[in-house]
Order: C-alpha cells, then sequence, then structure tokens
C-alpha cells in the first residue's frame, strides 16, 4: 500500500459487480479510477447472507493492482484469518460485534503483516473503538446494516464519524464508509472526516467490465462530490 495519506479513496465493491466475470470487473473499475477493491465476505451467520470466502479473494488477486480491501462479516473471525492473508488482502476487516475478543483478531491480523481495520455496526457508538484506536489502521461505519448491497444510507452515522474523527486526532487511521454511498451522500461523510468511500451499486451501475466508461463517470461524480465537501 501507498504512504498513509487522507485524501478522498473510492472502493468499489464487488458485491454489485457481474459474479460471473470478476476478474475483469476488478481490473475495469481500477482503470476507470477505483482507489481500492473492496470485497464484502459474508457467512449467512453474522449476517443474513452469504457472498464468498478466501477462494475468491485469491482468484481476484491477481486482476487487482492496487489495494483489495476485505471486509469480514462474519463470526467467529480469528480461524479464517490465515486464508485471507493467504490470498492476497492488503486489509483486513473484522467487525467490533464479531466476538468477544476483537483486540486479539486485530492483533493477529496485524502479526500477519496486513493492515488491521475495525468495523462498526450502526447500533454501536463511535465510543466501543475508544480502547483499540491504537490498533488499527482503518475504522469502517456501516452506514447501512451489514448482510446486502443497495440499502438506504443511515443518516445518523454522520454524527458518528466526526466523533471518530476527533477520537484520532493525528493517527494515521483511515476511517472508512460502507453502505449507501453515492454523490448525494458522499459529501456529507467527506466532510465530517471519512477517506475510504465504498460504493457498489453507485459505481457499477450504468456499464459492464467489457463497457466500463459508466463506472469512471461514476466513480469520478462520487469522488467530485466528496471532494468538494471537504473545501
Amino acid at each position: 500500500m501507498k504512504a498513509f495519506d487522507r485524501s478522498i479513496k473510492i472502493a468499489p465493491s464487488i458485491l454489485a459487480a457481474d459474479f460471473a466475470n470478476f476478474g475483469a470487473e476488478c481490473a475495469a473499475a481500477e482503470a476507470q479510477g477505483a482507489d481500492w477493491i473492496h470485497v464484502d465476505v459474508m457467512d449467512g451467520h453474522f449476517v443474513p447472507n452469504i457472498s464468498f470466502g478466501a477462494a475468491t479473494c485469491a482468484a481476484i488477486r491477481p486482476h487487482i493492482k492496487g489495494v483489495m480491501d476485505v471486509h469480514l462479516m462474519i463470526s467467529p473471525v480469528d480461524a479464517y484469518l490465515q486464508g485471507f492473508v493467504e490470498a492476497g488482502a492488503d486489509v483486513i476487516t473484522a467487525h467490533l460485534e464479531a466476538g468477544p475478543h476483537v483486540h486479539r483478531t486485530l492483533q493477529a491480523i496485524r502479526g500477519s503483516g496486513v493492515k488491521a481495520g475495525l468495523a462498526l455496526n450502526p447500533g454501536t457508538p463511535a465510543e466501543a473503538a475508544a480502547e483499540l484506536l491504537g490498533d488499527v489502521d482503518l475504522i469502517c461505519v456501516m452506514t447501512v446494516n451489514p448482510g446486502f448491497g443497495g440499502q438506504k444510507f443511515i443518516a445518523s452515522q454522520v454524527e458518528k464519524v466526526r466523533r471518530l474523527r476527533a477520537m484520532l486526532g493525528d493517527r494515521p487511521v483511515h476511517i472508512e464508509i460502507d453502505g449507501g454511498i453515492d454523490p448525494v451522500t458522499a459529501p456529507l461523510v467527506a466532510e465530517a472526516g471519512a477517506d475510504v468511500l465504498v460504493a457498489g451499486s453507485a459505481v457499477f451501475k450504468g456499464g459492464t467490465a467489457t463497457a466500463p466508461e459508466g463506472y469512471g463517470k461514476n466513480i469520478r461524480a462520487i469522488r467530485a462530490a466528496a471532494e468538494a465537501a471537504r473545501g
């Protein structure tokens, strides 16, 4: 990964891409301006949906030039970490709510040489992460309830982003937003302090891997709206 910076980064979620063509979809999104590729892993237990696992991450890794950002919506977590490390994840994010020993999980991720992320569900306050701020490289604020793409943005989470930004101070920790991001909602979280914006349907609508110009248009619109909000 590149050196830490707080510039706006767009991370298309392949949950909204063509499942039969993931490699080409990842390559097309990057070619059209994506900064990171976001991989939503769901287990049908921690969240009410099943997506894919470490084997899929390993399969798409050769098609991703930049950051592969793996979001584990699974419980338990620890037993599966090594598979995602070996699959080539650059960032692995686990949920604070997924188990009783999240500090151990974050240590294990970092100990494997991978950046560690901590995700917070909408009902979890920013303050719940206070004792973990020195153990993370990224905090992911869920602005929808995890489990499905295409949900409506939960506006109350903007203030959570603002509190996290204040709590972090000058620590080199990304604030990522996952859920309902588009050119309307991106400015709200960018102004509050977020720098990594996950977008699924808002990126992948209006294009295909063989005609990806729509992806680029969508990425540019989200980025421009977010950057304008920062002034």
